[in-house]
């Protein structure tokens, strides 16, 4: 056994010294070929060098990225008709650190650091993490949206050449933008609107005229020049072009500080919540097309559109827009709080800043009531359907397709002749009128009017009325007979006032517009934006009878719209007082369609209350009383002279205001030239209030009713129901029943 043993390690020997050898000889051979191959490796690249070494370097650092930056853009400017400018772009940067660049070499981080806290007031305890935990990131935004006068001190510290100079100092540079402004916060802001975080517009002319007022981005590159040195070029950005617009800032001014005492004065009265629903006024060059001026209620600052403080006092929408309803048909809506805004989810908060940023002026319709009538006795007299001189005979109704419509005086106003007709704004005559003239031409001319139609006017956001008017095909003598005083269809008030400037200045329909020039970056202009006549109305003729007619509506002893003149001047219009839906719900759209001179338009002024915060709603004076402010003012701005004698009443009160308005000016730090012009200016706001007090000469039924002392109005002993002085309407449609439950019907109160 043990020889075996002695055997087998011996053949173990044996094997071992065999394999030793040959893999000697092979490892030998395997040195040599590699030996080989890195030799043949080296002469090739000592080849590659020598002939296409400049080749290759140029295609590696080709693929370097050398500061190619994107250059942005100034967006035009927004300008008023006197080229005050309501909305600029100005220059801001952004403080970047580049913590590669930085890290580069200790000695660098702490001076780098301390200039940063120094200038820009930085946590130097957060820029070290973050170098800590990035350190090879190239892009970190230490600060936004700083003005040059803020990087002033650090650009010095890092520009070679100035006095201020630090080599120390790097990793950090500024990464240029622009922000929108609007130097007069809130003013114009539902015609302006105003531009998202990547500076595209939302809203009003930001929107409509974005491709107008963008430029071009311009582009710089870092390239390789043949002798592999790095040059630079650059392609300017292109700013954009700037709009001159049609709207006089004064006159708007004016128009939103009555807007807002409106408000002010009615806001939490009958309900929680604003003055009104909405209210919106328009002011328009008669014979232009121009707008002059147009705002509507709550307002909101364009430089901070998303202030949730603006929204409180609004009626609710709900995450589709639509207005939530309140727990009775009585309710005008659920209005807006802290409390609700708190618990809003985002889309609930998104859509009610929508109802906040909409312009009402453009984007809501309504049923226009009796400023409609015009339009009927337009329609008639240039149909050869009537020629002026009717007489009708109102009884308080009209029965019509089996339905009993009835007037706004229910005590019937007896004799009313066409002209009568307007002044006291009888439905009665006017669905008379309507009757003459008939279902196919009474709707052919709605749409001459433009009513149902979009004007196209060159804001953002113009609602469609199509399909809210009727045709001659579907309308029914009962239809025919509502929409002779404004009611069963819907307009907006761009349609209303557009449609109304065609009936008293000869008959010419122009397309209303808001920008009347672009011009480019350096001044040049690019576009005039001319007057365009769409088409003719009606005649001259008629419109003389128009404007003879509506001139009673504030001239007239009986005229509803008396409250609307301002002192010193005549003027012209219609009141209108229109129920919403559901009929009897006691919920009214109230409003003042107007012109001055008298004598000889030359401005159209709309205004309208959508469900004033009152008990009784169906009261013309809510609107009225804006317009007479706003003319008081206006008229005098714009150099009418006055026509009007003043009594010593009015002059003491044009004096009262006049110290009140410079008193607020002054105490506004506005330029002594201004508020000596405002005092011109103002020179007749209160007096027209004495048209309120002024004693009735007429005998009319309602005379002899009590006064109720809350409210100012009259009493019926009969029915309870309350009644303006004025007029004789009857206030909030407790006199409707029979009509009211009419299929497809509208109201048959439009008073006023």
């Amino acid at each position: 056994m043990e020889g075996f043993y002695v055997v087998m390690k011996q053949r173990k020997v044996r094997n071992a010294q065999k394999f030793t050898i040959g893999m000697k000889k092979k490892l030998v051979v395997l040195f040599v070929l590699v030996l080989l191959a890195f030799v043949g490796l080296g002469v090739r690249l000592i080849l590659i060098t020598k002939n296409n070494g400049e080749e290759y370097q140029k295609q590696v650092l080709s693929q370097q990225q050398y500061d190619s930056t994107t250059l942005p853009f100034r967006r035009g400017e927004i300008l008023d008709a006197n080229n005050t400018v309501l909305a600029y772009s100005e220059k801001v940067y952004n403080v970047i650190l580049d913590a590669k660049l930085l890290l580069r070499s200790d000695k660098y981080v702490e001076p780098t650091i301390k200039a940063l806290v120094k200038c820009f007031d930085l946590d130097a305890g957060e820029i070290r993490s973050y170098l800590q935990d990035h350190p090879g990131s190239q892009y970190y935004i230490l600060a936004k949206k700083l003005t040059y006068d803020q990087i002033s001190e650090f650009q010095g510290l890092i520009t070679i050449g100035s006095d201020t100079y630090d080599e120390n100092i790097q990793g950090v540079w500024f990464e240029a933008g622009y922000i929108r402004k609007y130097p007069n916060n809130t003013l114009a802001c539902d015609i302006i609107g105003f531009t998202s975080s990547d500076n595209n517009g939302m809203y009003g002319l930001e929107e409509y005229y974005n491709s107008v007022l963008s430029g071009t981005p311009g582009r710089e590159y870092g390239y390789l020049d043949d002798d592999s040195n790095l040059e630079r070029t650059t392609i300017p950005a292109t700013d954009g072009d700037s709009i001159v617009t049609t709207i006089d800032g004064n006159l708007q001014n004016i128009v939103e500080r009555h807007l807002q005492e409106f408000n002010d004065t009615y806001a939490n009265n009958a309900r929680q919540g604003n003055g009104a629903n909405n209210v919106g006024c328009i002011m328009m060059d008669v014979n232009t097309g121009e707008i002059l001026a147009m705002a509507s209620y709550p307002f909101f600052d364009l430089n901070n559109p998303r202030d949730t403080s603006a929204l409180i006092g609004m009626p609710v929408v709900d995450e589709k827009g639509n207005k939530v309803k309140g727990e009775s048909v009585f309710d005008s809506g659920v209005y807006i709080t802290q409390e609700m805004i708190d618990g809003f989810s985002d889309e609930v908060l998104y859509q009610n800043y929508n109802a906040l940023w909409k312009n009402y002026c453009i984007s809501d319709t309504y049923e226009p009531g009796s400023v409609a009538k015009p339009f009927t006795v337009a329609t008639a007299l240039e149909s050869g359907s009537i020629t002026g001189d009717e007489v009708y005979n109102c009884k308080g109704f009209l029965e019509v397709g089996g339905w009993e419509i009835k007037c706004h005086n229910t005590y019937g106003d007896g004799a009313v002749s066409v002209e009568r007709g307007i002044e006291i704004s009888c439905n009665v005559a006017m669905m008379y009128v309507a009757q003459a003239t008939g279902v196919n031409t009474f709707t052919k001319f709605q749409k001459d009017f433009g009513f149902g139609l979009k004007t196209n006017i060159d804001l953002a956001g113009e609602a469609r009325t199509e399909g809210l008017t009727y045709s001659a095909a579907n309308m029914t003598p009962t239809d025919l007979a509502t929409n002779s005083f404004g009611q069963g269809f819907n307009v907006d008030m761009i349609e209303m006032i557009t449609g109304f400037c065609s009936l008293i200045n000869g008959g010419y329909y122009y397309e209303p517009h808001i920008v009347k020039k672009i011009v480019s970056s350096s001044g040049a202009t690019i576009k005039n934006i001319e007057p365009r006549i769409l088409r003719q109305t009606i005649s001259q003729s008629t419109s003389d009878k128009i404007v003879q007619y509506c001139n009673k509506v504030v001239a007239g002893e009986e005229g509803t719209g008396k409250t609307a003149r301002p002192a010193g001047y005549m003027i012209g219009g219609k009141t209108g007082t229109a129920q919403t839906l559901p009929r009897g719900n006691h919920q009214y759209v109230v409003s003042f369609m107007g012109y001055a001179p008298a004598d000889d338009p030359q401005i159209a002024i709309y205004v309208v209350v959508d469900r004033p915060n009152v008990t009784y709603q169906a009261d013309a004076k809510y609107a009225t009383r804006i317009v007479r402010a706003i003319l008081t003012e206006a008229l005098p701005y714009l150099n009418f002279p006055m026509t009007e004698e003043l009594s010593e009443k009015e002059q003491a009160e044009l004096a009262e205001l006049r110290e009140q308005l410079v008193t607020t000016y002054v105490s506004e730090n506005v330029e002594e030239e201004t508020a000596e012009n405002t005092e011109e200016e103002t020179e007749a706001a209160t007096e027209s209030s004495s048209e309120e007090v002024e004693e009735k000469d007429r005998s009319s039924i309602w005379e002899s009713f009590s006064k109720d002392p809350s409210t100012g109005y009259l009493v019926d002993p009969n029915s309870g129901n309350m009644v303006d002085p004025d007029s004789g309407a009857v206030l909030g449609g407790d006199d409707l029943p029979d009509f009211n439950e009419a299929p497809n019907a509208a109201s048959s109160a439009s008073s006023n």
